[in-house]
This record gives structure tokens, sequence and C-alpha cells, in this order.
């Protein structure tokens, strides 16, 4: 458990993240101080984010992802059309029908 209390693969994918927000930063040669002015956040809590830190924002991880560019890479979290557990969860709950649809016949079919 994390200090939390959230399961380890959870404070893994933090981390992760946190790293490869970290690696993007640099690879465009930002400092951590000129990162947090564009984004408008706080150095400590961009510093914080990547640290992996539990507690910050998801407001500071999306304003940072957009100075880097890399905002659109959320376009795929938690995607509903991609979430199949919840899809056939959905679909168990649906009622049935009581009746079965009836044929309307053509009025003019001889």
């Amino acid at each position: 458990m994390g200090l939390y209390g959230e399961p380890k693969d959870v404070t893994e994918r933090i981390k992760a993240l946190a790293e490869r927000i970290r690696i993007a930063r640099k690879r465009r040669g930002w400092t951590i101080a000129e990162t947090a002015a564009k984004a408008g956040v706080n150095r400590n809590t961009l510093n914080a984010l990547e640290l992996g830190k539990p507690g910050v924002a998801i407001s500071s991880y999306v304003s940072v992802l957009w100075v880097l560019g890399l905002d659109s890479t959320l376009d795929a979290v938690a995607d509903p059309d991609k979430d199949i557990h919840g899809k056939t969860l959905e679909a168990s709950h649906r009622p049935e029908r009581a009746r079965k649809r009836q044929s309307v016949k053509d009025e003019y079919d001889f």
C-alpha cells in the first residue's frame, strides 16, 4: 500500500507517469521553474508531480501535459468505448423486452 492507502500498482503507475513527464520536460531543455511558470503551477507542485507524489491535483498533470504538447495523449484515458467491463455490466442490467415485436403487415401486400 502507498502512503495514502492506494494499491502498489496505482503508486507505480503514478511514478511511471511522473517519470515520463520529467523526461519530456528535460528533452525540451526546460527547467522546473520554466515549465511550472508556463503551466501556471507552483515549482513545488511540479517537483512533487515529477517525483510521483500522490496528492498532486489532476489539473496540474493536465496543465503540464498541455504545456509539453502531450495533452492529446489523455484522449484514451477512461474512454467509455474501450470500457469492455463497463459495457458488459451495462448490457447485463438492461431489461429484456416483455414481448417480441410484431411485424407490421403492409396493407397493400398481396
